[in-house]
């Protein structure tokens, strides 16, 4: 791999590079003023948005998810917009509407909240699955069709859905669809006490407290995202990627293995992941510390289990299983 590399012609260039990770970097020491003793989770939040993907953060409530997708709108300068997913929430409360103008004798859409930047969709598995499916088309291709019209929520489009624990009251678990149109599946956790006791100190209730200016802009954003897709990968590693893929679907513990989306999906995180490391070539590393967040969400066990918490532990466990028995390209 390492000849290949040297050979291999200058797919970005260095200053691209250069101006990247300094962009990268300015947008990571915005969100932790806000967000304490989570660099791990920034550093993820980072590579699903430069890899222009959709991600969904399960965790108890409380505990900073609504104030992580809010620092990450506004240090980019991107319009935010906040979805309260409830039972009584209607696929027309996402999307818009069209309404009958007496005015010009004709129906006008009037938008819904999920024509923002960053869309919040907070305990989205509060919703009943018809609301829930009203993300299917936006999610997959950043728009929304009403009365056979098309309408672009433009660019950049994240998706950033939080839901509480699939046991909790009053839930309904998302389907294997709407599942697999997320690049990323995060947990949160509490802080460590030394930086609870910070947030402690803190005179901020809420995020609306939160006040914070932005570090890059949306054309960044833009440029980011076009970056990602120009890192090089090489055919060793993409033959990894599939390797892993693969052996998921061979895999007896699970019902079904990874789709053709979700080995895309890896190589794409692997290949954000390289640039948010400042790098414009993926690393078999980048692929094997991405499989969990990106492949437990989409695996499924084929024997039934009643504890969703232990199912998720296990497919984790094997897919860990899976990337130990399936040796690294050099």
């Amino acid at each position: 791999m390492a000849l290949s590399l040297a050979l291999m012609s200058d797919f970005v260039q260095g200053g691209q590079i250069t101006e990247a990770r300094q962009a990268l970097e300015r947008l990571r020491a915005n969100m932790r003023l806000t967000i304490r003793g989570k660099d791990d989770v920034i550093e993820q939040v980072l590579v699903c948005l430069v890899a222009g993907g959709h991600l969904l953060i399960e965790d108890l409530p409380g505990v900073g998810k609504t104030t992580l997708a809010y620092s990450l709108a506004r240090s980019m300068d991107c319009a935010f917009s906040r979805i309260q997913f409830t039972s009584d929430l209607l696929p027309s409360d996402v999307t818009g509407v069209g309404i009958y103008d007496e005015t010009v004798k004709e129906f006008i859409f009037k938008k819904g909240p999920v024509f923002a930047n960053v869309v919040l969709a907070d305990e989205i598995n509060r919703a009943t699955p018809k609301t829930q499916s009203a993300l299917l088309e936006v999610m997959d291709r950043a728009r929304v069709t009403i009365d056979g019209e098309a309408h672009a929520v433009g660019a950049p489009f994240m998706v950033f859905a939080t839901q509480n624990p699939v046991d909790y009251e009053g839930t309904f678990p998302l389907p294997e669809s709407q599942m697999d149109r997320f690049l990323m599946r995060l947990q949160m956790g509490y802080p460590q006490p030394v930086d609870e006791i910070e947030i402690l100190r803190t005179q901020r209730g809420g995020y609306d407290g939160i006040a914070l200016n932005a570090a890059i802009t949306r054309g960044d954003v833009l440029k980011l995202q076009a970056l990602a897709h120009e890192v090089f990968i090489e055919d060793s590693v993409l033959d990894y990627i599939l390797k892993i893929v693969t052996a998921t679907r061979t895999e007896a513990e699970f019902r079904a293995g990874v789709s053709v989306r979700g080995g895309l999906a890896l190589r794409t995180a692997a290949q954000a992941r390289a640039l948010v490391g400042g790098r414009d070539f993926v690393l078999p590393d980048d692929v094997a510390v991405l499989v969990g967040p990106i492949l437990v969400h989409r695996l499924s066990l084929a024997r039934q289990s009643s504890d969703a918490l232990e199912e998720r532990r296990t497919v984790s466990a094997v897919l860990k299983r899976i990337v130990a028995a399936i040796p690294a390209p050099a």
